[in-house]
C-alpha cells in the first residue's frame, strides 16, 4: 500500500530584497510504500532539505501536492498542523534536539504527554520500545550524562513511540562516530523489520547502503533511483558511489 505520494513539486522562494526567485525544487515525483525504507542523497543545495521540510508540513510547495496516507498536506489547517504532525510523523535530526533538563525517559514520552495520552498507556509502549533500543538502563539519566550514539537511540525512541507512519530522518548519522552510526543503522534496519517506514536524507553512503531504495536528487528533480535487490549492504555501497561520482561529474546515468 502506498503510504506517501509526492506529486510534481516545485518550490520557488523569492528573496526579501529585490524580488530575485530561487528555484529549490522543479519538478519531484515519487512514493513510498508502507514498509519501505528509502534514502534521499544528493549534493548541497540540490533540494533535499527543502523536500524534508514539505514532507514534514513546515513548509508548503509552490505547486504540486504531498499525500500521507491520503490525506494532502496543504489541505490541513494550520492550526491541526502541529497535532498532525506528532500523530503522523516521527522525526530523527542530525543533533538529537533532546531536552537537557528532562530526562531520558521523559523525552522520549513527550510526545504522548504532549497528545494527553494516559500514564498506564505511555509505560506500556515506552518499556518495549527502550529494551529494543537497549536504552532500558538510560531512562533516569539526563542527556549530557550519556554518549552521541545513546542521544540518537534515545530520539528514534521518542520518534517512534507514537506509532507514526512515516519515520523522517534528516542526517540521522551525521554526529556520530564509526561505531555509533553502526549501532544506529541497526536500530533503523530493526524497526524497520517491524515494518515502520523509513525516509533519511542523507550524504553518507554507508548509511543509504542500508536502505532498500536510494532517490538522487539533482538540481530539484529526482535524477535517478537505486533498488537494493538482492545486493549485499557491500554491493548496494559501490552502486551508490558510482552513481555519486557520476552526478559529481556530470555524466549521464544508464
Amino acid at each position: 500500500m502506498t503510504i506517501l505520494e509526492v506529486k510534481n513539486l516545485k518550490k520557488i522562494y523569492t528573496t526579501r530584497f529585490g524580488g530575485n526567485q530561487v528555484q529549490a525544487l522543479s519538478d519531484v515525483s515519487f512514493s513510498v510504500e508502507e514498509g519501505e525504507y528509502v534514502a534521499i542523497m544528493g549534493e548541497s543545495g540540490s533540494g533535499k532539505t527543502t523536500l524534508l521540510n514539505i514532507l514534514a508540513a513546515l513548509d508548503l510547495p509552490t505547486i504540486g501536492k504531498v499525500l500521507l496516507d491520503n490525506k494532502e498536506l496543504s489541505g490541513i489547517r494550520e492550526k491541526e498542523l502541529a497535532a498532525f504532525r506528532r500523530e503522523n510523523l516521527g522525526f530523527v535530526f542530525q543533533e538529537f534536539n533532546l531536552l537537557d533538563t528532562f530526562s531520558v525517559k521523559d523525552n522520549i514520552l513527550l510526545p504522548l504527554v504532549l497528545s494527553g495520552t494516559n500514564v498506564n498507556e505511555m509505560e506500556n509502549r515506552l518499556e518495549p520500545i527502550a529494551k529494543r533500543l537497549g536504552i532500558a538502563d538510560l531512562l533516569n539519566k539526563f542527556p549530557y550524562e550519556i554518549s552521541g550514539g545513546q542521544k540518537q537511540r534515545a530520539a528514534v525512541a521518542r520518534a517512534i513511540i507514537t506509532n507514526p507512519k512515516l519515520l523522517l530522518a534528516d542526517e540521522p548519522t551525521g554526529a556520530l562516530d564509526s561505531k555509533s552510526t553502526d549501532d544506529l543503522l541497526h536500530v533503523f534496519q530493526t524497526i524497520n523489520d517491524m515494518k515502520q517506514t523509513i525516509l533519511m536524507v542523507t550524504h553518507s553512503t554507508k548509511a543509504a547502503s542500508h536502505a532498500n531504495r536510494v532517490l538522487f536528487i539533482k538540481d530539484g528533480e529526482v535524477y535517478h533511483q537505486l533498488y537494493r535487490g538482492d545486493c549485499t549492504n557491500d554491493q548496494f555501497y559501490q552502486k551508490i558511489s558510482d552513481t555519486l561520482t557520476i552526478l559529481a561529474t556530470g555524466g549521464e546515468q544508464r
